[in-house]
């Protein structure tokens, strides 16, 4: 660009040869007039404007200020050509700031940027859109921008330049971007073939997933996924190795990512995160000689360390991670001292047992003598978190000791500290008060006002602890040098206890007033004001001194300060009124005991702490100060199994067999060659916030409600089909446990990608629904891809969980169908006589443990009942038909037991009666359980119309 604008380079040549900054400023100034005349004239070509704006663009790098260019650097944005269109939104960026009225005017000319097929011009627009990011401009651009990312015709670069601008939008307007609505489609774009997108996407994801963890749920899978792929299954390309880890900085983000969702129930997302975890650490066991690979590897593997402790502190993977941290916390290298520090608190702050950390605790101890002053802080973070009833003594007079030769940064923070540690785990009183004491003789301005109020709180509401701390205060005060803080104190406990000790030797009133007396000579007006309120106490409980302690009011009346000089008036007129001692006692009566109320000192050391970037899920503190942020349990996106049986306890042996049933429902080829004949579906996206008690919205069409209705009483068929996908299950139920096969259909030329498969339940404690693997993320041209689901029935549940599928194929897609899973599927055939059946029928009785309907029918061909019909339907619901019950021919009797692993087993009743005079059936259903009678009614009642129809 220089050598093509000899104009630029002479005007950078003259400004470097400037001797003196006063040639330089008159060379600015010469040109920036000839500028100046230059753009008044106008009948300006490209060139011109391009070698002008590049003037005045270096002319602002190098700190002078400029009010010329803005209008021509708009015009060159809307060029044609790169190099001058580049130096326009050079001069934009620069320029400009978020809230200039000139970025409206090149609002239009990014957008026509963004819409274009031009690469180069893309990323142009994105550059000054991620770099002045005001509020107008990304509420006009960030549709676009969004569209830039997810369209499948954008290369590679542009999407990650989309993806970081649309991560800088967020950052500083959080509110114009709609995160859970976008949520699905930028989650499926972490299956992308490219790493550089997915870094980019992941690190989009992070952000956004912190404040919209529901929304992002899906995000969880992913990222398993794409962990087992790079760890596991080693599918990355070459160049993402870096010293032979594959890209390192997208397993970090990963890793984390996990961190800010509660632990998975889903015991396959369990199984594959242990695999990748286990093969983490044991890959990064042995150091290596070259720096390069053994940092990549650290920043894993400590990564790894915190996931596993989030996960379950009581795993063997956490007890290896305990190994592998006392290594690193003596290694020669800071960085890793540093980083198995701050994992070792983690895992204070979350494990149930401290013992394999006390094990290092001679080693932490030495850490706060380290070299670096970072290491340090993270060894007193560490000390503070595993500190104990039974090592309390032991830390916090380490602490204590090393606190006078600290670091004045770390000085304030380590009293507040050991205020808390000596408060928390005080084994007696005598130990809290010389702990206390001593800290506040050791810590000088360093400690702040909470301390020392903390001391007084404790003292006034512990009357065991006030004759001896009016004692100890007394010794310390008898100290050449005493700090403030400890004269404050001293001045409240001698005030309020010292007539406690007054009759014994060596502290009688007149040395506890002349030795405190003697130390407010050196404090500030705010003490001495304290004192003076001690004083007056002192008039009312030592009236052998009254005499000196009226001087001192006296003297006090004279002074300047406003607060002085009114309390030593007030306590002056107090102290010297005639014969009225009732007054005086009732103003200067003992303190009562402070309110329960919360450490001011852990408020401190809280708000000294802040909040990070990143909101993790775990402080440092122990496990106390981390019992409120244990986050809830919320739903995988491969299923909901909070508290039930897993996926393992199913029958051994059925999954091989159900997976190789499935060849009789593969795709048939005219399905997969036709395009037209099947119903196209009108995909609905799921509700962003998807929660056990929000359940995405269905896919309408009435080809789906009939695919449904027939699997509801049938064990194989077709779930769901349209132009691209054909999905199809195979079931078999045994008891509370089930097990589905579902396959998907690819019936398109080209390949369905970024496949997600989640099932929401409604009630995930009444019916529990799993994967037994993660889906795949691909699925190949005119192929299928299966499915095994583990299914159990806890308790009585009325909603059917619903599968909800999104893929790319052009563009995203998202189908929400429910599984043909009701409560008559565990249901098991019961054989009773004529008797027993009568018996339990009356015992049962009528309502609310009955439920009955009458509806009409339509008679076959011939006017006669389809029996065989209403037999087919009863018997696809599971109940078992019981013949010779019934005189009546057309009236079907059946009987069957729901089973459920929380709530046993519930025996129902039913009664077909169609009658062929009135052309109405009535059905009858008792049950022990009402809930259990409404459903079966409500289930078998339509199948039961369409057998009769």
């Amino acid at each position: 660009m220089a050598t093509n604008m000899r104009g630029l380079t002479q005007f950078i040549a003259d400004i470097r040869g400037a001797r003196v900054r006063e040639l330089e400023e008159k060379r600015i100034n010469k040109e920036m007039a000839n500028i100046r005349k230059k753009f008044k004239d106008g009948n300006l070509d490209g060139y011109q404007k391009k070698k002008y704006v590049a003037k005045i663009i270096f002319t602002y790098i190098l700190g002078y200020k400029v009010d010329v260019g803005h209008m021509e650097a708009v015009n060159l944005i809307s060029s044609s050509k790169y190099s001058e269109k580049q130096i326009g939104y050079l001069a934009v960026t620069l320029l400009m700031h978020e809230n200039s009225d000139f970025l409206r005017l090149v609002v239009n000319s990014i957008r026509k940027d963004l819409d274009e097929s031009n690469e180069i011009n893309n990323c142009l627009a994105l550059h000054a859109i991620a770099n002045v990011g005001g509020s107008e401009m990304a509420e006009a651009l960030a549709e676009d921008v969004h569209r830039l990312l997810i369209s499948p015709t954008s290369q590679t670069f542009v999407k990650k330049k989309a993806a970081l601008t649309l991560l800088r939008l967020y950052r500083k307007h959080a509110e114009v971007i709609p995160a859970a609505e976008w949520a699905l489609r930028i989650i499926s774009i972490m299956d992308d073939q490219d790493l550089g997108v997915v870094v980019c996407v992941t690190s989009l994801v992070m952000a956004l997933a912190q404040d919209n963890l529901d929304a992002f749920a899906v995000c969880y899978t992913k990222a398993v996924d794409r962990l087992h792929k790079l760890v596991i299954d080693h599918e990355y390309s070459a160049q993402y190795a870096y010293y032979k880890v594959p890209s390192p900085w997208l397993l970090v983000k990963l890793l984390r990512l996990l961190q800010y969702y509660p632990p998975s129930e889903d015991p396959t997302i369990r199984a594959v995160l242990h695999n990748v975890l286990q093969t983490t650490m044991n890959n990064s066991a042995e150091p290596s000689r070259n720096v390069q690979h053994n940092n990549a590897q650290h920043a894993v593997l400590f990564e790894a360390i915190s996931l596993a402790i989030h996960l379950d502190t009581n795993s063997p993977l956490v007890g290896t991670a305990a190994v592998i941290l006392a290594r690193f916390i003596s290694s020669k290298e800071t960085n890793v001292r540093y980083l198995g520090l701050d994992a070792m608190a983690h895992l204070a702050a979350r494990a149930d047992s401290l013992e394999p950390i006390k094990k290092q605790q001679a080693t932490i101890i030495l850490s706060l003598r380290d070299k670096d002053i970072s290491v340090r802080r993270r060894a007193l973070d560490l000390l503070y978190s595993m500190c104990d009833v039974d090592n309390s003594e032991l830390i916090v007079g380490e602490l204590l000791r090393y606190l006078k030769v600290a670091d004045y940064a770390l000085r304030e923070e380590m009293v507040l500290k050991i205020a808390i540690l000596t408060e928390k785990y005080a084994s007696s009183y005598k130990w809290y008060v010389d702990t206390i004491l001593q800290l506040i003789s050791a810590a000088g301005e360093h400690v702040g006002d909470e301390v020392w109020y903390r001391v007084v709180q404790i003292v006034t509401n512990t009357e065991d602890l006030q004759s001896y701390a009016a004692k100890v205060i007394f010794e310390h005060l008898k100290a050449p040098s005493t700090h403030e803080s400890l004269v404050k104190v001293g001045g409240y406990i001698l005030g309020e206890y010292g007539h406690l000790i007054a009759n014994e030797a060596g502290y009688s009133p007149l040395e506890q007033f002349q030795i405190l007396h003697h130390k407010s000579q050196f404090c500030v007006a705010s003490t001495r004001s304290l004192l003076l309120s001690t004083y007056i106490k002192w008039v009312n409980v030592f009236p052998e001194i009254k005499p000196q302690l009226v001087n001192i009011f006296e003297r006090y009346r004279h002074v300047l300060d406003a607060e002085l000089q009114q309390r030593a008036c007030e306590f002056y007129a107090l102290a010297t009124r005639p014969d009225d001692d009732e007054l005086l006692q009732n103003v200067c009566e003992e303190m009562p005991p402070f309110p329960a109320r919360e450490s001011a000192l852990l408020g401190r050391l809280n708000r000294k702490h802040g909040d990070t970037g990143d909101k993790r899920t775990w402080v440092h503190g122990g496990k106390e100060a981390n019992l409120d942020r244990k986050p809830t349990i919320r739903k995988t996106s491969l299923g909901v199994q909070p508290n039930g049986t897993d996926a393992a306890s199913a029958p051994p042996g059925d999954a091989q067999d159900i997976m190789g049933s499935l060849a009789g429902l593969n795709i048939s080829q005219s399905a997969v060659s036709n395009h037209s004949t099947p119903q196209e579906s009108t995909p609905v996206a799921p509700s962003p916030s998807q929660s056990s008690g929000a359940l995405p919205r269905l896919t309408a069409g009435p080809s789906v409600d009939r695919w449904f209705d027939k699997l509801i009483h049938s064990a194989e068929g077709v779930l769901y089909e349209d132009v691209q996908l054909q999905i199809g299950i195979k079931s078999k139920y045994q008891g509370h446990l089930g097990q589905i096969a579902i396959y998907m259909g690819n019936k398109v030329s080209a390949p369905l990608t970024s496949f997600t498969t989640t099932i929401h339940t409604s009630d995930p404690g009444a019916l529990s629904v799993s994967f037994a693997k993660i889906s795949p993320s691909t699925i190949a041209p005119r192929s299928q891809s299966q499915q095994l689901l583990q299914v159990e029935c806890k308790k009585m549940f009325t909603t059917p969980p619903i599968l909800t599928i999104s893929f790319l194929a052009g563009s995203h897609q998202s189908i929400s169908i429910r599984l043909p899973i009701v409560v008559t599927k565990f249901f098991e055939h019961v054989k009773l006589e004529q008797a027993d059946f009568f018996e339990r029928w009356k015992l049962i009785g009528g309502p609310p443990r009955e439920s009955q309907s009458v509806f009409p029918i339509d008679l076959t061909t011939g006017g006669q009942i389809d029996v065989a019909k209403n037999r087919q339907a009863v018997l696809g619901h599971n109940l078992n038909v019981l013949d010779g019950i019934d005189p009546n021919p057309s009236n079907l009797v059946a009987a069957g037991v729901l089973h459920m692993s929380l709530d046993g087993k519930v025996g129902c009743l039913l009664r077909v009666e169609p009658n062929k005079e009135a052309k109405l059936c009535r059905l009858t259903v008792r049950s022990t359980s009402e809930d259990v009678a409404a459903e079966v009614q409500k289930l078998l009642q339509p199948h039961l119309k369409k057998a009769d129809s």
